[in-house]
């Protein structure tokens, strides 16, 4: 493009942009393909838009490069800067344009939920927050760690651990109570009262009131004791030992505070940025998450740090993840701040706190988050150059026009010529991008034919061309395979689509009358004979037999998946009077037919649409069909 073109376009948007109110609202960046590229938020639409067109020496070099890249721009008006704000958080994770801060962390944190609303309440992990009347602790930013604690509190409180159908249903003690882990109150074993006190001290321990039960626990031992309930002082002696060993393990970091909090910090150089957050929880460190954010270019390291933290902000904070109080690297300024303030608020319904500390623990935190986020820096920057040797070499490797930065594999699976299902997996930079994943029905092809039904989803997948355009298309197959894929990118004019071939040469040989079997990865080139090999172990090995064995894991997942509900809905199909409500809730209590057929009749009956007569009435219809399924084997 010549510089008077580029001229002209800037006078035309410059032309448009005088007719943008001065109102609050976001505004849409788009390139010559109409893909949007950039979403701001403003409270001039007009002013803020005008100035990214006007020559300015501050521009950053991230601005430079939008503002070459703008074709049109669109607006949408929102009533307040807050709501302008609101808008923009969801427009971005919708479109995920190029030139925004993006996090690529769904944010699907778990909680640990208490479900007060029941008669005897119970401890699970639940990844969203409702207004239903249980109460919530978290978030975690490690399942395992959420898993761990809820297994303390159940073995250590003896809180019940079954789900809630399972629990109404129930006419003896499980094997749980059995093995001294439960009271079991299914079968009224254990007073309300009592079991009340267990859960009370439960929710003591996940808001940190370890002193308080501590001291509840030593009463109740020796309570115990001079009632000569020596079991039941022994057990809570032994609680008492393991609440002081997992508090142990946990980082106090404020003993008076019964606040929520998070301290943001950060770390980074010329070839990023990382965000750390850490999550305190009535004094207490529950988890930390570290966003790494790439700039565009080695000029960009001095982008004004308040630019893409307000952006950070407004993306990671959800409405169940906002804290009571904030912790943040710098000073943002009493209007930003106030504005993040009233945005939080408007999403959580409370008033939150929103600061940069000047008080001794504040800026203790606040070294410890940044602390995190540079020693996390830097072992994201060693896998980071890892990966980027890896995909310099397959570039190299494979000759390749530019390097891979997107990936996109291809695997079909099939069973006995039905359900056949075709898997779409993408890496960007070297890793997966799992929001990118797709999944195909094969819909034209009759039978078993892998060549057709590549052809049927690569045709497909083409035709979508508001998607990115892959740096490197792998198909899992071999020459046969990439003859098709050759095919249909002729068809649709993509005949510069670089693309691998991915197969598996097999070798047998005998080692002491024992069978030794080894396998050789071969990637195919078009026009090639011979394959290409990669050094297996190395970056770029791993990166391509990567992504094929992803595809192939999301491929059969799926077809695993199609393939159940279809056995299952079938058989269910040939029971007489059961609608598709009753099926529906089956299958949601139920993995297959053999486990309805084990079922208790009490438990079918606890599904909703059954009772007693409807589900004897099912378990005889069950056995009918089994015994038809055996007379016919039989015969066979």
């Amino acid at each position: 493009m010549s510089e008077k073109t580029a001229y002209q376009i800037i006078e035309e948007l410059k032309e448009k942009v005088r007719d943008f109110p001065q109102l609050p609202g976001v505004y849409l960046m788009k390139n010559a393909n109409e893909k949007i590229i950039y979403v701001g938020k403003a409270k001039s639409l007009r002013s803020r838009v005008r100035s990214y067109l006007n020559d300015s020496a501050d521009h950053s070099p991230k601005t430079r490069f939008l503002v070459r890249n703008i074709r049109s721009i669109d607006t949408i008006l929102t009533k307040t800067e807050v709501e302008a704000f609101l808008l923009e958080a969801s427009l971005i994770k919708k479109h995920r344009p190029r030139y925004n801060i993006r996090l690529k962390d769904d944010k699907s944190y778990p909680y640990i939920r208490v479900s007060m609303a029941d008669a005897f309440p119970r401890v699970y992990l639940a990844r969203k927050v409702k207004k239903d009347g249980a109460l919530y602790f978290g978030p975690y930013t490690s399942g395992s760690a959420v898993w761990g604690t809820i297994k303390f509190l159940n073995r250590t409180f003896l809180i019940r651990d079954c789900k809630d159908a399972f629990f109404a249903t129930r006419k003896r003690p499980c094997m749980t109570h059995q093995i001294g882990r439960c009271k079991a109150p299914c079968v009224q074993l254990v007073a309300k009262e009592e079991y009340d006190e267990d859960i009370k001290q439960a929710i003591q321990f996940l808001r940190g009131r370890d002193k308080q039960i501590v001291r509840d626990l030593t009463k109740r031992m020796k309570d115990a004791s001079v009632d000569e309930r020596f079991e039941a002082a022994a057990r809570f002696r032994d609680s008492i030992e393991a609440v002081r060993a997992v508090l142990e393990r946990q980082a106090m970091v404020n003993d008076t505070s019964d606040l929520d909090q998070d301290v943001v910090g950060y770390f980074g150089d010329e070839r990023g940025t990382l965000v750390e957050t850490i999550h305190i929880r009535s004094g207490r460190v529950i988890g930390n998450k570290g966003h790494f954010l790439p700039l565009l270019d080695s000029n960009s390291v001095d982008e004004d740090v308040r630019e893409w933290l307000v952006s950070y902000l407004n993306q990671y904070y959800d409405e169940a993840l906002i804290p009571d109080e904030l912790l943040l690297p710098t000073d943002l300024g009493r209007e930003i701040t106030d504005l993040i303030a009233a945005v939080f608020e408007e999403r959580s319904g409370r008033k939150i706190r929103i600061r940069f500390p000047t008080d001794s623990n504040g800026h203790r935190l606040l070294e410890m988050a940044n602390a995190n986020a540079k020693e996390h820096f830097a072992g994201h920057v060693d896998k980071s150059e890892a990966k980027k040797r890896g995909l310099v070499e397959i570039q190299e490797r494979l000759n390749l026009p530019s390097l891979p930065l997107r990936i996109e594999c291809f695997d079909i699976s099939t069973f006995q010529g039905a359900e056949t299902v075709a898997s779409q997996v993408v890496f960007e930079d070297g890793v997966p991008n799992k929001d990118q994943y797709r999944r195909y029905k094969i819909k034209t092809v009759i039978g078993t034919n892998d060549f057709e039904s590549m052809r049927e989803v690569l045709t497909r997948r083409f035709a979508h061309d508001e998607l990115d355009v892959p740096d490197l298309v792998v198909i899992d197959g071999g020459k046969g395979q990439l003859g098709i894929a050759m095919e249909v990118f002729k068809e649709m004019n993509l005949t510069g689509m670089p693309v691998v071939g991915l197969a598996k040469a097999r070798t047998d040989s005998d080692f002491k009358s024992s069978e030794v079997r080894t396998t050789e990865e071969r990637f195919f080139l078009p026009g090639r004979q011979n394959p290409v090999l990669f050094k297996p172990g190395s970056e770029a090995f791993r990166i391509l037999v990567g992504i094929r064995d992803e595809a192939h894991r999301f491929a059969i997942t799926y077809h695993r998946r199609l393939r159940e509900s279809t056995s299952l809905e079938s058989e269910l199909d040939q029971i007489t009077g059961l609608g598709p409500i009753k099926k529906k809730a089956l299958l949601a209590r139920f993995q297959s037919v053999d486990a309805i057929r084990a079922a208790d009749v009490s438990d079918i009956a606890a599904v909703k649409g059954f009772n007693l007569s409807s589900a004897e009435d099912l378990v005889q219809e069950l056995a009918k069909e089994r015994s038809g399924e055996n007379s016919d084997d039989s015969a066979v």
